[in-house]
């Protein structure tokens, strides 16, 4: 591998399928358009689109749906050298969408025996992630076995080679047996990785961090020795990062023309990590971040609508002089 990679992903790579005829119930919904989806796949498409060099390791169906999502990193950038065709039998997830308003959206996902799931830990190359400067690591990934184990693998990989360790909290209720188990789970990645980043109600799912303020999880967190850095998204209010010197930074919400609530959370890491990659500057990856997500919320789309750097810093602009 020649070029060493900005960050490479690994977990859910599935299909959305989002309402066409909106403000309406899915019941009475007929047409959707068909994207690719999983939280981990829509970061690294919207780094892509950034000017990343990214990668995915991941797990989907050996037919038309599979190939529609390899297909689509390939147009936009993403190295799909290492996602594995399921040899098993298993279809990647569906994710049905509906839009009954700007601000009543909802997803009905179809995520049994899926092969995202599949991913097991001899799909896992040490080479890709070794060559690379940060590993993306999404919660649903950590929800069963064999996909648990292959994160933990390659959470090793990246600990014993000096690549820093991005835990996005990506909770979704259905995939997990039971909340006992998330909170597991995801204490334990929380202490190992370099970076979290996820919703007050995600950090809420781990029982040390209930009832904490924002500041208490964060030093909670550091107390495992590995984390620099932890952002806790509030929505509308905006969001805070925490830095293991003890610095809190206070990142705005941008106004948006809001079409649906979804794909917010994988614009916002991507330009987030685009930005903290490019500058190392906190307050501007959080500002990034938060642009990011008000441009995908205005599109009908997650993956499609993420952003460039120039329509990124026009809405930074614009808005700033407003």
């Amino acid at each position: 591998m020649k070029d060493k990679k900005d960050i490479v992903a690994i977990g859910r790579a599935a299909i959305d399928l989002n309402a066409v005829e909106m403000n309406r119930p899915m019941e009475e919904t007929k047409t959707f358009a068909k994207y690719v989806g999983g939280s981990p796949s829509n970061i690294m498409i919207g780094a892509a689109k950034l000017g990343l060099n990214v990668g995915m390791i991941a797990n989907v169906s050996d037919d038309q749906h599979g190939r529609f999502i390899t297909n689509y990193f390939k147009e936009v950038g993403v190295d799909t050298s290492y996602i594995h065709i399921d040899d098993e039998g298993h279809k990647s997830g569906l994710t049905f969408t509906e839009i009954l308003s700007p601000e009543a959206s909802s997803i009905l996902m179809y995520r049994e025996e899926v092969a995202d799931l599949y991913l097991r830990p001899e799909h896992v190359s040490p080479k890709f992630i070794e060559n690379s400067e940060m590993l993306l690591i999404s919660g649903v990934a950590l929800a069963q076995s064999p996909s648990r184990e292959a994160v933990l693998k390659a959470l090793s990989i990246a600990k014993a080679s000096g690549v820093k360790v991005v835990f996005e909290l990506d909770y979704r209720p259905y995939t997990w047996t039971n909340a006992e188990e998330t909170s597991i789970y995801y204490d334990l990645v929380c202490k190992q990785a370099d970076v979290v980043i996820g919703t007050r109600d995600e950090y809420d799912m781990v029982d040390a961090f209930k009832h904490l303020s924002d500041e208490a999880i964060s030093q909670n967190i550091f107390a495992g020795q590995h984390c620099d850095l932890v952002v806790i998204k509030h929505g509308v209010q905006g969001s805070y990062a925490f830095t293991s010197d003890g610095t809190c930074y206070k990142g705005k919400a941008f106004k948006a023309n809001v079409m649906k609530t979804f794909g917010a959370g994988d614009s916002y890491a991507a330009a987030f990590l685009y930005a903290l990659l490019k500058t190392g500057d906190v307050a501007q990856a959080l500002e990034y971040g938060a642009a990011s997500a008000a441009i995908v919320v205005s599109s009908h789309s997650s993956s499609e609508a993420m952003p460039t750097v120039d329509q990124i810093e026009a809405l930074i602009q614009e808005q700033s002089q407003e």
